[in-house]
């Protein structure tokens, strides 16, 4: 019964103190449920983080010691395919193949339903084991862009002239290509990386809801299938907050590994 204004100050006033009252559907504090199913999103977000790191810039350091080879021939054809292939159809080619075909791997959840009953080692590998495959699938696009820049970064310092006063000085390949080229490469990746965390945050909907993930995408789903507008106003502020954190994090590292940075 107010104007448009003040009812957004007012829930502005509350969101400030993240209060984005109740749910609609079942009348639960926002962020009581919105804490229940954080953990495993930034669980999965973490991993596929780490995973696009290891992996992109290995297939992108391989592809720059392999130039016009082919090595780096069949990583850029991976590289496009990882652009090109949509995530939600390649997750439901993998849950045929590894969850039904062969039976390797849990097509959902985080854990089987006798997971209480087993013992900490098993408990251990049976969330791993439920978490590969998502990890996987919301990790290739990442990997893709991040394996391409990589790639571009390392070829022009391969290039650079400190190198071959490097290689002309007696180091070996191996030396250059890692303790030279490859480190600062990684100045930039660390940016890159940070600017990605949306791209993984927001394909964990997708990707949390094909694999029925116990995660805020799943939850974010769930909450505008039946219209619940507090609950989708709450997990779209804290999915802005983590994206932010996530930028000032790699700003951070940036800085550290830069000392220029530290020094302006």
């Amino acid at each position: 019964d107010q104007p448009v204004h003040q009812r957004y100050l007012a829930w502005l006033r509350r969101a400030v103190l993240l209060d984005f009252g109740t749910s609609f559907k079942d009348g639960k504090p926002v962020m009581a449920k919105i804490a229940e199913r954080l953990p495993a999103t930034l669980l999965l977000n973490v991993l596929s983080l780490g995973l696009v790191f290891v992996v992109g810039c290995l297939a992108g350091i391989l592809a720059a010691a392999y130039r016009n080879r082919w090595p780096d021939r069949l990583i850029d054809a991976g590289v496009f395919l990882g652009y090109a292939v949509p995530k939600y159809w390649l997750a439901l080619l993998l849950m045929i193949l590894f969850g039904i075909k062969l039976g390797w791997l849990p097509v959902s959840g985080l854990r089987s339903i006798n997971w209480e009953y087993l013992s900490p080692w098993r408990q251990v590998t049976d969330i791993a084991a439920h978490l590969v495959l998502p990890v996987v699938i919301l990790s290739i696009g990442g990997f893709a862009g991040l394996a391409r820049y990589v790639r571009g970064r390392m070829g022009d310092e391969l290039d650079s002239d400190y190198v071959r006063g490097a290689l002309a000085q007696g180091a070996s390949e191996s030396a250059v290509l890692f303790g030279h080229a490859f480190r600062n490469t990684l100045i930039p990746v660390v940016t890159i990386l940070g600017l990605s965390l949306p791209e993984l945050i927001g394909g964990a909907f997708i990707i949390e809801t094909v694999f029925s993930y116990p995660g805020m995408g799943r939850l974010g789903f769930d909450a505008i299938m039946a219209r619940d507008y507090p609950l989708i106003m709450g997990i779209g502020t804290i999915t802005a907050l983590l994206t932010l954190a996530g930028n000032f994090i790699a700003d951070v590292l940036y800085g550290y590994l830069d000392p220029r940075i530290r020094y302006r």
